[in-house]
């Protein structure tokens, strides 16, 4: 069968890969679940594995299989699994356990060990191809009525994971009520961070270079956010109309910004960091005066990467939820597809060329 993989470590090495089927055989105790693959997303961290940044074959392979974005139909399940049947539709989580004490209770997205194994990613294979099978462990049921958001589950479970965490760390405060965030960036990752802090009821500030209208302005807007352009208007002047912001996520991808941020956030605040940046930019900041302001403010720094199965379960109702509060908002994320494994040059041309692709996914198959 077909599948769009890369031979990491050799730079724009993406092509079309022959591979084997796969089987309930796979699986040990009967738990193994063969998906029929709908649509699989992709992103930044595609085009980065193919620009050699990162990422590594599974064991005994050339080559990696990419995407990690995993929409599809269940089409059979082994004699022990429980949780999904054929028909229904899924997707799967990205990291797998290795041995630390983290992996072994399920928050493996949370590992201690430094070689850590995501589907399309590092050291497992990923989701462009036409089936995958995996533990029913792994395999996260999507309602039908949310189906035409497909590929933003696993998006969603990462940022329902960065402001899950912002709360989990908050409870040092014993109260906490944070009214004021901002969100960083507005690819997929900070609208959806978006949507979870308005459904907290926050008052949330989105900012971004462009200047609006935009595809993402409009789909804050949508979302009853503010959209914010730096251009227009700097942080400072933002800051200076709203005060700083009780929490903050960034997902700008840039090094500048995560750092910068700092200066924006208030005493007893929270910035989250969930973007990775694969390249090697140093940036100069006052430390001195950001040394100061965080030991007398309480301030926290997170990074957050990835998700359990618990962030996804989580992301995929607060999905739900959203799409009863701002109707047929979410859907507007859904912005380039690409019909087929075989055009996967147009999928990669899209990551690289297309600055309005907000969300590239491909076609992999009809219902």
């Amino acid at each position: 069968m077909k599948a769009i993989a890369v031979y990491p470590g050799k730079p724009e090495s993406v092509h079309l890969e022959d591979i084997p089927k796969p089987s309930l055989a796979d699986v040990a105790d009967g738990k193994g679940v063969l998906v029929r693959v709908l649509k699989v997303g992709v992103d930044a961290t595609d085009r980065e594995i193919n620009d050699a940044l990162y990422g590594n074959s599974p064991p005994g392979y050339e080559y990696l299989v990419l995407g990690h974005e995993s929409f599809g139909v269940v089409e059979e399940v082994g004699p022990n699994v429980r949780n999904v049947k054929p028909g229904d539709y899924v997707t799967a989580t990205v990291r797998r356990p290795g041995g630390s004490i983290y992996d072994q209770i399920g928050t493996y997205d949370m590992t201690s060990e430094e070689t850590y194994y995501e589907r399309g990613i590092n050291l497992l294979h990923g989701y462009l191809t036409e089936y995958f099978v995996d533990s029913d462990e792994y395999i996260v049921k999507v309602p039908p009525g949310l189906k035409h958001l497909h590929v933003l589950m696993e998006p969603m479970s990462c940022a329902a994971k960065a402001v899950h965490q912002a709360y989990e760390v908050q409870r040092r405060m014993k109260v906490w009520r944070p009214r004021t965030a901002y969100v960083l960036g507005a690819g997929q990752i900070g609208l959806l961070a978006t949507l979870l802090l308005k459904l907290r009821g926050l008052d949330v500030y989105t900012l971004a270079r462009s200047q609006a209208p935009t595809q993402n302005s409009k789909i804050v807007e949508g979302m009853e956010a503010t959209y914010v352009s730096t251009t227009d208007t700097p942080i400072e002047r933002l800051i200076a109309k709203t005060g700083k912001a009780d929490l903050i996520v960034d997902a700008t991808g840039s090094s500048a910004m995560a750092f910068s941020a700092m200066q924006a956030l208030g005493h007893n605040g929270v910035l989250v960091w969930t973007s990775i940046t694969g390249g090697k930019q140093n940036v100069e900041v006052p430390s001195d005066q950001i040394n100061i302001d965080w030991v007398l403010g309480n301030k926290l720094l997170l990074g957050s990467v990835n998700a359990n199965r618990e962030h996804f379960e989580s992301g995929i109702k607060d999905l739900a939820l959203g799409e009863v509060m701002f109707p047929d908002v979410i859907s507007k994320i859904l912005t380039n597809p690409v019909n087929g494994l075989d055009d996967y040059a147009e999928m990669m041309r899209l990551l690289v060329e297309e600055k309005t692709a907000l969300k590239v996914y491909v076609n992999v198959a009809d219902e």
